[in-house]
């Protein structure tokens, strides 16, 4: 129970802990996959594109739903919403571990991102209803937001750590215990909570947010991969006229599903903006270094997972010396530095190859890294200080939103340009299609052929794999570049925070 003055009390704190786990889980759900794509890719075929389907299938779903369930569990009840949630997320992951095809693992992942969707924002949204005082609601904000970051970090390493032990569907696993857990605590340690004023849901608006992610990004992952032909194009062109509807709704409509008028505060979206491609950036190269690891240098599962936590240490450092610096530095200047140093890494990536020495990609990932969160790191604050207190829960919500949307863009983006390339360079390779499709696909194939043949299509594939993350990593240096020129026109007006308290939040009802 909430103490006196409005502090919290050892129920509330309780509360955070219980929050943290599918705050985690749904983070680490992002890169659960990433070392068991060669284990899929022998079990169940997929092609190239079902495999980015299956990476980011469950990430694009759950940006599309994170602002219309927010919307949502502010009419029926956050913690309602978030035990059903958990249910239905719990479920789903038993269903992907079990699928016996392609298509019924993207279906899986499909479920997983709606179930997601469903609890994710009101993991944030009741911690703004339990934490009153200012410093303990910084504290609380601060601790969901590191374990989201830990998430996106642990998630690979976690999955990793399960592949060497166990069968694949193992990485879905893990999510079933905590979510059982938050389904048997969440009655009694956690506020229900409604909007004091409700106005009607926008359906309709809910229906063109989806309609309209899921076209383009089917488009421009179609286009990328198999190159030009007229129905993905069309289906692109068609959630793009979808959008332009949304627009309109979202101006229109009694009650829209985003506030489109906080889109007017400069600092608000140029936070926003920022947010979005730091994510870009992170996740998108994220896959290539764990297939690089696995399928280039031969590691195991396991092995490869440890070293990938390499990179963590220049997270850690970069968080700790722009928050060192935020409080003496212009924040448009450590963000054009975080741009920068992400761009270098890009750069160092675009030099590695099959037989370069491991310390190379391993650095050139700490330094991607570690400038998309050090960027993170100061826009996080300013997207909720920047809004109005009244609207400070939907201003919350557009910037996960966006943050998911950049992950799963990154991915899809930088993931398709490099298959294109793959599929461009193995051609001429004589081998059956499953090598020309994907790096798993030609590692299987090589380990059933004999061993000069074997070695010489694996070695082009290896080349080929090299190639087409070149071209990821040069397309990361573009946008790394566009990202610190749009910070810096975007955020310049902004002097160096003068450590003003936070306005505070709005009483709400809770029962």
């Amino acid at each position: 129970m909430t103490t006196d003055h409005g502090r919290a009390g050892r129920r509330e704190w309780l509360g955070l802990a219980l929050l943290l786990l599918p705050t985690l889980v749904l983070a680490m759900d992002m890169g659960v996959l990433f070392f068991a794509v060669p284990f899929i890719a022998t079990d169940l075929h997929p092609s190239g594109t079902q495999q980015l389907w299956i990476m980011d299938m469950y990430s694009f779903l759950l940006a599309g739903l994170l602002i219309p369930m927010g919307a949502l569990g502010d009419r029926i009840g956050r913690r309602k919403l978030l035990i059903g949630g958990t249910a239905a997320f719990a479920l789903a992951s038993l269903v992907a571990a079990r699928a016996h095809g392609a298509d019924q693992l993207i279906a899986a992942r499909a479920l997983l991102g709606v179930a997601g969707a469903v609890f994710g924002p009101s993991t944030l949204a009741l911690l703004r209803n339990m934490f009153q005082d200012a410093k303990q609601r910084q504290a609380a904000i601060g601790a969901w937001s590191g374990v989201m970051m830990a998430g996106a970090t642990l998630g690979p390493v976690v999955g990793g750590l399960l592949l060497d032990h166990f069968w694949w569907g193992s990485a879905f696993l893990v999510a079933v215990p905590a979510m059982l857990l938050v389904m048997v605590g969440a009655p009694f340690l956690l506020p229900e909570y409604r909007a004091p004023q409700q106005g009607r849901f926008d359906l309709f608006g809910a229906a063109l947010s989806i309609v309209t992610v899921l076209p383009v990004v089917y488009g421009i992952k179609t286009l990328a991969v198999d190159g030009w032909s007229t129905r993905p194009a069309l289906v692109l062109a068609a959630g793009l006229l979808v959008g332009l509807g949304l627009a309109v709704r979202l101006r229109t409509a009694a009650h829209p599903l985003i506030d489109v008028s906080l889109f007017r505060i400069r600092t608000y979206s140029g936070a926003i903006t920022v947010n979005t491609i730091a994510m870009f950036a992170m996740m998108g190269f994220t896959l290539f270094t764990s297939q690089y690891l696995q399928l280039v240098k031969g590691y195991s599962p396991l092995t490869a997972s440890l070293w990938a936590l390499l990179p963590s240490v220049g997270v850690g450092a970069a968080v700790g010396g722009f928050g060192a610096l935020a409080g003496r530095v212009r924040p448009a200047v450590l963000l054009v530095a975080g741009f920068a140093a992400s761009a270098a890494g890009f750069v160092a990536m675009a030099f590695v190859g099959p037989s370069s020495p491991l310390a190379l990609p391993l650095v050139a990932a700490g330094v991607i890294a570690a400038g998309s969160v050090g960027t993170i790191s100061i826009t996080g604050e300013m997207v909720v200080s920047a809004a109005p207190a009244d609207r400070a829960g939907a201003a919350s919500a557009t910037s996960e939103t966006a943050q998911e949307l950049g992950s799963s863009l990154g991915i899809a983006v930088l993931g398709a340009a490099g298959a294109a390339i793959y599929r461009a360079r193995m051609t001429d390779v004589p081998a059956p299609g499953a090598a020309h499709d994907t790096l798993g696909g030609a590692v299987t194939t090589a380990a059933q052929l004999p061993g000069d043949a074997g070695a010489a299509l694996l070695a082009a594939a290896r080349d080929a794999f090299a190639d087409g993350m070149h071209t990821a990593a040069v397309v990361g240096v573009l946008v790394m570049l566009g990202a610190a020129l749009a910070a810096h026109l975007l955020m310049r007006h902004l002097p160096v925070p003068g450590g003003r308290a936070e306005s505070p939040l709005p009483v709400v009802q809770t029962t």
